[in-house]
């Protein structure tokens, strides 16, 4: 698998030069076709109260800074790819949730990955447009943390493996990023012994396998203790001043809240590092 195509979700100013950053970084290390990706509001019209009486120059206003917004983003996405000297492309779109992540599925679709901002602070209700490019798009989504300044070599890597079909999807579909880091750690937690395997041995055949692709594998079995799946994962992380996080992402059912902990949910919230998640 090779990242040849590499989709830049860019969904405002605020996180425009992280994610542009780190894109442009991965579209010249694999020599890929970048595309840059922003969204507006097909429609933004303000009303004069009482009557509701669209306010053309108040409508006037906003889309002169909708334009505004797109030129400005447009420019610092184009003229780093032009410094770099990558192939690229600008994509506006006007849709009506104007939610750059939602209008961004489609053109997902067709990408060998996506790169996309983790949501700040103070932003909550938009954490589900962000998951709709895992669950919605079929392909592994790179998130780029809010805290993020620079766009570093990933060196050390660590791999969330429960032995699902979700953990196996974002372990091979991060194989390029695997391949050129220095040291790979697969991690369990809370493994039990099944008819194909003992907890001793959980995560042993994807190392294996890993090898086989040049992958540097090591293997750390933990417990929980009581303590939530999620933070075993993020204090590992820590413990290790791991550059990458991988990890299948999981729907928000009640079932499977109750199997996996919400996992998904509070790394996307609490993301300590580069996080790429599979579906």
């Amino acid at each position: 698998m090779a990242y040849n195509t590499i989709l830049a979700v860019l969904r405002g100013e605020n996180d425009m030069e992280r994610v542009v950053k780190r894109a442009v970084s991965l579209s010249a290390q694999y020599e890929s076709h970048l595309i840059g990706l922003h969204a507006e509001p097909t429609v933004n019209i303000s009303y004069a109260a009482p009557l509701e009486i669209p306010d053309t120059t108040v409508l006037e206003t906003n889309q002169a800074v909708t334009r505004d917004r797109i030129e400005t983003i447009r420019d610092a996405f184009v003229s780093r790819c032009e410094a770099e000297g990558i192939s690229y492309e600008w994509r506006p779109i006007k849709s009506m949730s104007g939610d750059s992540a939602v209008s961004a599925v489609s053109s997902a679709r067709c990408s060998d990955l996506i790169v996309a901002q983790q949501e700040g602070p103070g932003n909550e209700d938009n954490y589900d447009d962000l998951e709709s490019l895992v669950f919605e798009s079929g392909r592994p989504v790179l998130f780029v943390p809010y805290i993020a300044t620079e766009a570093k070599p990933i060196k050390t890597a660590l791999i969330a493996w429960n032995d699902t079909r979700e953990a196996a999807r974002a372990a091979f579909d991060a194989m390029p990023l695997l391949k050129k880091a220095e040291t790979v750690e697969i991690l369990t937690v809370d493994a039990q012994d099944n008819v194909e395997q003992s907890a001793t041995t959980a995560g042993a055949e994807i190392a294996t396998a890993l090898t086989r692709h040049g992958v540097n594998v090591t293997l750390n079995s933990q417990t929980s203790a009581g303590i939530p799946v999620a933070a075993v994962i993020e204090n590992r992380v820590s413990d290790t001043q791991a550059d990458l996080l991988v990890m299948g992402a999981f729907s928000h059912s009640r079932l499977r809240e109750f199997l996996f902990g919400g996992v998904t949910d509070t790394v996307l919230k609490s993301m300590p590092c580069l996080t790429l998640m599979s579906r």
